[in-house]
């Protein structure tokens, strides 16, 4: 089991609640760059920043630098790995999912700037349930009534990732927990100076009721779901939010 370590406060970001603090979880590592075994995800960890390119190749478009690591917890940026391909000099490339808009956008880094992990972990929300289901191994763990986003600010459907999971202090809008997305409102641009992100995260001094559509985007959880995955899923870990 991963335990959250709080950080020094003013490591902000404005998530669509307002967050401060951290928590680290580290994915298992591997020897090599390989697919991952069925019912778990490759993953890389950046070990400094890197170029993301639109092709294999470093002549291709370039899309955005990724930082290695993350703006709140400072903790080593972590992507879910989607494909693998090799360039005509011999050159291992990944096929990574990037954060920030465009939602799911991916794009290919070299794997000289990555060390490989997996994880066992894939989370899944459904819209019309209202519900965030664990999965690990690729079956079913656990599944939990969660409050999603009201209609005049829906939570985005899509493919995406942890960024990295914080601890809250308890006076903060959302504790104990965040789990921080890649994914972006597609209505509010930003918010409360941040850049419109969606989150995990509790219900503790911003309230709402179970089963409902009234978030500006984020997913809510009570206070024992939201540890339960707090608790396990860390950087990297693949979202996936369907309808």
């Amino acid at each position: 089991m991963d335990h959250p370590v709080r950080l020094a406060s003013g490591l902000a970001t404005a998530l669509l609640l307002g967050a401060t603090g951290a928590a680290i979880a580290a994915p298992s590592r591997q020897r090599a760059s390989r697919p991952a075994p069925k019912g778990t995800q490759a993953l890389a960890m950046l070990n400094h920043a890197t170029e993301a390119f639109s092709s294999p190749n470093r002549g291709s478009r370039p899309i955005m630098v990724v930082s290695n690591t993350r703006p709140i917890t400072g903790g080593q940026t972590v992507l879910p790995v989607i494909a693998h391909a090799t360039d005509r000099r011999g050159a291992a490339w990944l096929r990574v999912l990037l954060p920030g808009r465009p939602n799911s956008h991916t794009g290919w880094i070299s794997t000289r700037s990555t060390t490989p992990a997996v994880t066992r972990w894939h989370i899944v929300i459904r819209i019309s349930t209202r519900t965030v289901t664990a999965i690990r191994d690729g079956r079913p763990l656990r599944t939990f009534r969660v409050v999603v986003g009201q209609p005049s600010t829906p939570t985005p459907l899509g493919r995406f990732f942890v960024e990295e999971t914080v601890k809250l202090d308890h006076q903060e809008a959302g504790a104990p927990y965040a789990l921080a997305l890649s994914a972006r409102s597609n209505v509010l641009q930003e918010f409360a100076g941040g850049p419109g992100q969606i989150a995990l995260h509790g219900t503790n001094n911003i309230g709402g009721v179970l089963g409902t559509a009234a978030s500006h985007g984020c997913i809510r959880l009570d206070t024992q779901a939201i540890t339960w995955l707090a608790t396990r899923i860390g950087p990297g870990r693949p979202v996936t939010i369907t309808q």
